[in-house]
């Protein structure tokens, strides 16, 4: 798998690189993160759907340490829905995140805490080339330069998810334009649980997502009639 999971991915996105603070909606981004953490493990084949419920299917590890702990509870606990997981795993895990990627280097935590209980952190950026990688795939996918590979897909559907198109540079007009194309790279993926005919991925993968991007949606009073 890729060194950079589709969490971090989503967390390095939201967070400016000079200033370290997070852009938009913060519990939107703690619940596209939870999804993401739960889509790495189906893009790895590890999990899948069960009618409505979210199963392990393969519980051997894939060498990522938050997406393996999830893994381990996920082939232990009782099943649930993909809408209780996001619940479940958006406590606490931008703060693992965010000590793993500094802990590598990629970010640096700024402690600007002024008093003993009132605790301030920032997280500006290190090594800006990660990021500007991920960048990069996004813009080839949105202008149509490039076609999606499934993680670039499923990154472009949760920003979509979570709308995030500011903090892909988006502003005005340009906002409504990306959600757009973000969303269309979503359906031609089969990540809108539409018709899988067309689909680049496989549909077990597909349905995990969607199923997701439901559960983020409607967590954020944003699900689709």
């Amino acid at each position: 798998m890729t060194s950079v999971a589709l969490a971090e991915e989503l967390l390095l996105l939201a967070y400016d690189d000079e200033t370290g603070k997070a852009s938009g909606s913060q519990i939107g981004l703690d619940l596209g993160m939870a999804a993401a953490v739960l889509i790495e493990l189906a893009l790895a084949r590890r999990i899948a759907m069960d009618g409505d419920l979210i199963v392990a299917r393969d519980p051997t590890p894939i060498g990522e340490p938050i997406a393996d702990a999830v893994l381990e509870r996920l082939a232990t606990d009782t099943p649930h829905t993909a809408a209780s997981w996001v619940q479940r795993l958006r406590h606490r895990l931008r703060t693992r995140v965010l000590e793993d990627l500094c802990a590598r280097g990629v970010m640096r935590d700024v402690d600007e805490t002024a008093m003993e209980f009132i605790h301030l952190h920032r997280y500006p950026s290190v090594d800006k080339t990660v990021e500007r990688d991920i960048r990069e795939r996004l813009v080839a996918a949105i202008s149509g330069d490039a076609e999606p590979d499934e993680r670039t897909a499923a990154l472009a559907t949760l920003l979509a998810a979570v709308r995030m198109e500011p903090a892909l540079g988006a502003s005005g007009d340009e906002v409504r334009v990306t959600h757009k194309r973000l969303e269309e790279i979503a359906e031609r993926a089969g990540f809108t649980g539409g018709n899988l005919e067309d689909s680049m991925v496989r549909p077990s993968v597909a349905f995990v997502i969607a199923a997701l991007v439901r559960a983020v949606e409607t967590a954020l009073g944003r699900a689709k009639s």
